[in-house]
């Protein structure tokens, strides 16, 4: 299984930017995904969270500008980020809690590469 994420760059703060992290290989479902960063010299932190049942979690700096979402049948999940701020640049990576087959009910956790996103003041 591999995940692979795009849509990194350079915006503008107060601009948007889209990421999303598509997961190929031997899927048999895919359960719990999020979305986490790293800033230069601090650690890895929660961005997004969306459980399968719907339930979300935001880290409480995102609330009401970041949205999580997936798409089930591309294997894909999304980070609609919106009004950034300087804050926000990080590396972002992309995690998936994935079963390769129906009898790994626990399933393992897959990270993608991350990608860099740049907010200019």
């Amino acid at each position: 299984v591999q995940l692979q994420a795009f849509g990194g760059g350079l915006v503008q703060a107060g601009g948007s930017l889209r990421l999303s992290c598509a997961a190929s290989g031997r899927i048999f479902s895919i359960d719990a995904v999020a979305w986490y960063r790293q800033a230069p010299g601090k650690q890895r932190e929660l961005v997004a969270a969306l459980a399968l049942g719907g339930r979300t979690n935001y880290a409480d700096s995102v609330k009401g500008r970041f949205t999580i979402s997936r798409d089930n049948a591309k294997n894909t999940v999304y980070l609609e980020m919106n009004s950034v701020k300087s804050e926000d640049t990080a590396e972002y990576y992309c995690n998936m809690r994935i079963r390769e087959i129906p009898q790994n009910y626990a399933g393992m956790d897959y990270w993608g590469r991350g990608t860099l996103v740049t907010v200019s003041s």
